[in-house]
């Protein structure tokens, strides 16, 4: 081969790697996963919104087959897969999936459940009403186009939407190095929001919260705490904590059941009904006895029933707990600003929608001018034909071919080639009196409208003012209720504040089973009383632990592993007086070899007092009541014991007490708590006896 035909370009494979990165992070971010902070939109959106207006698919038109809008924005404008734009589209008709949907589809277009769409050739689209707004003055050169993929065509760079699509319905993508995530609001809310910025515009976030309360979800459900919103709106970011919408039922035969009517945003009912079963089967969730969904399509209806001794307020925290019945939405509010992606505050979002409704107002305005002049122009080359007809008419009969005419028209009357050429189009109708008053009264509104599109470019007070107006006709039109109901403060709220505060009888048996039952239970007996059963137990078992708590105390479990565990008293089983109670294995996380050696009742964490610890071994320790102040789910470590060393008791003290221990050989000591010292959590203890031999510490 001829080495001077050769055309080898050397290059640096780390240069070459970082420049195509850097093009197709940029082409991802620019043109599929951000939406521009002007329409709302994203390419795909905003293309199959502009090929279904090529089809004439408005709302009151009717419905064509998917498949035919499909194969009209892959062949003209988007060249990627058939299924990218049908998901895309099949997302913009679900009520559950964008909080005002822009495609009207008829067929099966998905379920809450995950089920997805029927295929395209059995599903048929049209435009929603409120599409029309996002497309409405297209043809008035109100935004810029753009070549398409193959150069054949012109297609819209934005565009020129009437409403705050960004907002309303929100947007997800993830691009390269960065994600966007923004939450819907409600129409009424946003306008006002956009109204009131107009009017005032160095109002502050604070004072827009006035009108925009927060997200309004399309799947409604709770918004727990203010705190979140307000960040995510002065910064752009922000993690806001949903809930389910839940209720408690009674049945006629006494027992409780939850009734779930609303989830968080994207959570899947189908899934969601699942992985509670799972955890009611791996005893996760206690105190629930049946489940089932009896949604249909007037709405949602999980039903919870639950078992008759369960505190209804104390499975559903634990359904909130343990379930997508509460999660989080992190939201960034990151859109295309001028081609650039930039996270925005709840400000920059409506002055950047205000800004881009100006520039579409302005172009929209020119257009109009520039077509109503053109009409004037016209209507005056008519009312001076009627004024001279006769002549007109020799004129054009004088002339051999209509260029003559056109000609003659244009020097004997002084007219523009154009209104030359509308009189010779003229149909001889417009002679009748009537047609000659109708030009007469057009000409007239014609040029009134002239000088009112002049007054409105002349004035940018006037031109924000047709921003108003039309932003007040759209919450006419569209507005609706809030769905997502917001609690203001979450970090007050406690499952305490929803249990009556009652003594309850704990009783533990030595072989692990645990119950209460209300002190109110016991009625009180007088000399000669048989007495009453307290729990009905095996031979081989007794009762080791028997006290009286509030329901809102906690018990603390000290294992003989050194661990330390916590349970309320109201998340306690309440059983009847007879029953033998629930194996403690399956409410605490204890190891499998580990066992309960003490049992501690705790109402409040008294700085002023201390727990006590002794081992087998003759260790003690002292620590902090307040060192267990904050419990955690699988227990905390309360003393790191020595190889082949047990805790054996464990006792509250107010740091004034005397200890004795006593061994398995008969021996004992006598100390007061004060000579030792208060230790942390992780600490060893120091010795409280020395032993002889095999000796053991037994009791304290």
């Amino acid at each position: 081969m001829n080495d001077s035909r050769q055309r080898i370009l050397y290059t640096n494979i780390e240069e070459e790697m970082k420049e195509s990165y850097l093009d197709y992070s940029m082409s991802v971010i620019v043109s599929r996963a951000l939406p521009d902070v002007r329409d709302g939109l994203k390419p795909v959106h905003r293309r199959v919104l502009y090929g279904m207006n090529d089809l004439g698919l408005s709302f009151n038109r009717a419905h064509k087959k998917s498949a035919r809008v499909v194969g009209e924005v892959l062949g003209k404008y988007h060249p990627h897969g058939d299924s990218s734009v049908y998901e895309a589209m099949v997302r913009m008709t679900q009520d559950f999936s964008l909080r005002y949907p822009l495609v009207d589809g008829q067929g099966n277009f998905g379920s809450i459940d995950g089920d997805s769409a029927a295929a395209m050739r059995y599903t048929e689209v049209r435009q929603k009403k409120i599409s029309h707004e996002i497309m409405k003055d297209i043809e008035k050169e109100t935004v810029d186009f753009r070549p398409n993929f193959d150069d054949s065509l012109k297609e819209p760079v934005v565009l020129p939407s009437r409403l705050p699509t960004l907002m309303l319905n929100g947007a997800t993508g993830i691009a390269v190095g960065m994600a966007t995530n923004i939450p819907s609001h409600n129409l009424g809310e946003v306008i006002d929001a956009l109204i009131a910025q107009i009017e005032n515009p160095e109002i502050t976030v604070k004072e827009l919260m006035l009108h925009v309360h927060g997200p309004d979800f399309p799947t409604a459900g709770i918004i727990m705490g203010i705190e979140p919103i307000v960040q995510m709106y002065e910064t752009g970011r922000g993690k806001i904590i949903v809930r389910a919408k839940a209720t408690t039922e009674v049945s006629p035969k006494g027992k409780n059941s939850i009734i779930v009517t609303e989830l968080p945003y994207q959570v899947n009912k189908a899934n969601l009904i699942t992985k509670i079963a799972e955890l009611v089967n791996d005893k996760k969730l206690e105190g629930i006895s049946g489940l089932r969904d009896e949604s249909d399509r007037d709405g949602m209806r999980i039903v919870i029933e639950l078992k008759r001794d369960s505190v209804p307020e104390v499975v559903l925290n634990n359904l909130y707990k343990h379930t997508q019945m509460q999660v989080t939405f992190g939201a960034i509010n990151l859109a295309l600003v001028d081609g650039r992606p930039k996270v925005l505050t709840l400000k920059e979002m409506l002055s950047e929608f205000v800004k881009f409704r100006h520039e579409v107002i302005l172009k929209r305005t020119r257009f109009e001018l520039k077509e109503a002049e053109r009409r004037a122009h016209i209507l005056e080359g008519y009312r001076i034909a009627l004024d001279h007809i006769d002549e007109v008419i020799a004129t054009i009969r004088a002339s051999k071919t209509t260029d003559d005419a056109r000609e003659n028209l244009m020097k004997k009357f002084k007219l523009s080639e154009i209104q030359a050429k509308a009189i010779l189009e003229m149909r001889l109708q417009r002679l009748t009196g009537l047609e000659r008053d109708k030009i007469e009264q057009e000409y007239k509104e014609v040029c009134e409208l002239v000088d009112k599109l002049k007054a409105i470019l002349a004035d940018e007070k006037l031109q924000y003012k047709v921003i108003e107006d039309e932003l007040r006709e759209l919450k006419a039109q569209y507005n609706d209720e809030r769905r997502t109901e917001i609690i203001a403060s979450f970090s007050d709220f406690e499952i305490e504040d929803m249990i009556a505060e009652e003594e309850m009888v704990i009783t533990i048996s030595h072989t692990g089973y645990i119950k209460r039952f209300p002190v109110s239970g016991y009625r009180r007996q007088r000399r000669g009383g048989r007495g009453s059963s307290g729990a009905i137990l095996r031979e081989e078992d007794w009762v080791e632990h028997l006290f009286i708590a509030s329901t809102h105390a906690y018990l603390m479990f000290f294992t003989s592993n050194g661990k330390c565990h916590w349970l309320k008293v109201h998340e306690i089983p309440q059983m009847g007086r007879t029953a033998k109670g629930r194996a403690m294995v399956n409410l605490l996380q204890m190891e499998k070899d580990d066992q309960v050696q003490a049992v501690l009742n705790v109402k409040e964490f008294d700085p002023e007092k201390f727990i006590f610890y002794a081992t087998q071994q003759g260790v003690v320790k002292k620590t902090s009541l307040t060192a267990f102040s904050k419990p955690r789910k699988g227990g905390i470590i309360a003393i790191n014991l020595r190889e082949n060393d047990k805790l054996i008791r464990v006792a509250i003290t107010d740091g004034k007490n005397d200890i004795i221990l006593g061994t398995y050989n008969g021996q004992a000591i006598r100390f007061q708590e004060s000579e030792v010292r208060d230790m942390g959590r992780g600490a060893a203890g120091v010795t409280g006896i020395r032993l002889k031999g095999d000796d053991l510490v037994v009791g304290a």
